[in-house]
């Protein structure tokens, strides 16, 4: 519920503090004393359009700060999921702030968080429902009519089930449609993937083949350079005047003189023998290179060929040629595929039928149920009418099955609220046949029905009672009453049979000293009330009988106590 509501420097609002309470607060005063600017400051809390022209003169920036308290309401499991969608912590109690400057910038807070004005509207829209004889948004968009219907019967369970039984439903559906896809584009691909395979397989490009060929290629360019420069080695170690034999001379030369002195020279004849071993393996390797490396023009050719081949198809596929070999696995997937593809689909085609037969048996039965809360919403509301002059009236819902591409994960329905003012007219949308004030009537009766379903924590009235006296007047106030047995009620009025069945009553009253004009709001007092009351009955002039003609209104004697007065 609203628990506060700061104003400051909103049109002819200076600074003014406003404490709430629970129940049914009737506001009151003469015209133009700045009930619709309290109105408009709290729409501006709660996300509603902003004009420059609000912002009082002569100040810079207009703000409304407005507090509430969810403690004991149902909704704050569904607030916690609008601030977790938005990435908000949330906290409580909450405090929404909106700020708007004189060239019409405008700030939302929340909790001191900025957030967006689109993530304050979508928040207000839940906390507070403000309706007025042209302002009932809910009860004329026939988008909310299937959840008022839904909230009214209680039908959360079947809904769940409906929601369940769509998603496997469009699960299976889509998975036949991704296969239908790529089974589509597969037939238009399956002469090229033939020919791809088969010159693929032809080719039979091994990993790695490449940089082996890379290699392989160079050597045959470097060949005679190679050959040349293994040669002249061979020739350094092998010639008469080459290491080999200069390694022998001076190891015969050790061997003759080692008896001599052979703790010193055997080492060095045994370095010099496995120097001339390293030799000779040496000498081998150099000759088995070259050996392997005799080939002509005609093999390099080969080499160069081959490289040619895999290199013209991965340009011609579009990978690299390290990727020949995958590619060709992959184009024998797909074949595999399209070759097993009834199976596959009819697999799903049968998923697809017993998915929407399950939901279209959930869709039914909820169906059925949402036609019986149906009448029984009918027959409530109609129940309402009479005594708030509307007799003559007929409400009706209207639950009629949708086109299966209109099917959702609410079921196959539209729901419909139809009204006909008049015997013999053909029941029609309420904003098409209704007046305002009618218009105003009905969704009170809708509210006094609907509201313990719907849980919203903060119901504002404004001039609901418009045109209408009497009897009807304190049928609307002993709604609004019975209203704010469940919620909290704020309701402007200019009825006194509406004011008396208030919980706590509210005088806004406008305030001149020295030229300037302020907005002053108290809570009365049973006395005040009384005296206000009569006002509201016999003009400005409050007589004896107007007095009486109160308190009979408010079913009390009379007490006189003063007034709690906040300025602005």
């Amino acid at each position: 519920m609203l628990t506060d509501l700061h104003i400051k420097d909103v049109v002819i609002i200076e600074n003014l503090a406003l404490d709430f309470r629970p129940g049914f607060a009737s506001l009151t005063g003469e015209t133009g004393a700045g009930k619709s600017i309290i109105l408009d400051a709290l729409g501006l809390s709660l996300g509603q359009r902003s004009e420059a022209r609000l912002v009082r003169q002569g100040s810079e920036q207009a703000s409304v700060t407005a507090t509430f308290d969810l403690s004991d309401n149902k909704i704050i499991s569904h607030i916690k999921e609008l601030f977790d969608e938005s990435d908000l912590s949330l906290e409580l109690p909450l405090i929404l702030r909106r700020t708007l400057t004189r060239d019409g910038r405008s700030k939302a807070f929340i909790n001191d968080q900025p957030v967006s004005i689109g993530f304050l509207k979508n928040l207000g829209e839940e906390l507070v429902e403000i309706h007025g004889q042209f302002e009932t948004q809910k009860l004329l968009d026939p988008k909310t009519h299937r959840h008022i219907l839904d909230a009214f019967g209680g039908l959360d369970k079947n809904l769940l089930e409906v929601s369940d039984a769509w998603g496997a439903w469009q699960k299976a559906a889509k998975a036949l449609k991704e296969l239908e896809k790529l089974l589509e584009q597969a037939q238009r691909d399956q002469e090229y993937w033939i020919d791809a395979a088969k010159e693929l397989r032809d080719l039979n490009p091994v990993a790695e083949e490449e940089e082996k060929l890379v290699t392989e290629r160079s050597v045959m360019m470097h060949a005679e350079k190679i050959l040349k420069n293994m040669d002249d080695a061979e020739q350094a170690l092998t010639a008469n005047t080459g290491a080999r034999q200069r390694m022998h001379t001076a190891l015969k030369n050790l061997e003759r003189v080692q008896d001599k002195i052979p703790d010193q020279l055997i080492p060095i004849i045994d370095v010099l023998n496995r120097a001339l071993n390293d030799i000779d393996e040496a000498v081998d390797g150099l000759e088995r290179i070259a050996h392997d490396m005799q080939f002509d023009h005609q093999s390099q050719s080969v080499v160069d060929e081959r490289l040619f081949a895999l290199r013209a198809a991965a340009r011609k596929y579009g990978v690299a040629v390290t990727a020949l070999p995958d590619l060709l696995q992959e184009i024998e997937e797909k074949r595999a595929l399209v070759q097993d593809q009834s199976a596959q689909r009819n697999k799903l085609q049968k998923q697809v039928g017993e998915a929407r037969v399950a939901y279209i048996e959930k869709a039914q039965a909820l169906s059925q149920k949402r036609q019986a809360a149906g009448v029984k919403l009918s027959k409530a509301v109609m129940a309402e009418l009479t005594p708030l002059k509307l007799e003559k009236a007929k409400f009706t819902v209207s639950v009629e099955a949708k086109a299966e591409d209109s099917w959702s994960a609410d079921g196959i329905d539209q729901a419909l609220f139809l009204i006909s003012t008049n015997p013999g007219m053909e029941p029609g949308p309420l904003n098409k046949i209704a007046s305002g004030g009618e218009m105003a009537r009905f969704m009170l009766a809708l509210k006094v029905v609907t509201q313990e379903a719907e849980n919203t924590p903060t119901l504002i009235f404004d001039e609901v009672d418009t045109g209408v006296g009497g009897a009807v007047a304190e049928a609307v106030g002993l709604r609004l009453r019975r209203l704010g047995d469940s919620a909290q009620v704020l309701a402007i009025t200019h009825s006194p049979q509406v004011a008396a069945k208030g919980h706590h009553h509210l005088r806004i009253s406008k305030q001149v000293t020295n030229k300037t004009t302020r907005t002053a709001v108290e809570l009365l007092t049973v006395g005040e009330r009384t005296e206000e009351i009569a006002r509201m009955l016999s003009g400005s002039v409050v007589t004896t009988e107007a007095r009486g003609a109160a308190l009979n209104l408010l079913d009390i004697a009379p007490v006189a106590k003063k007034a709690r007065t906040k300025t602005a």
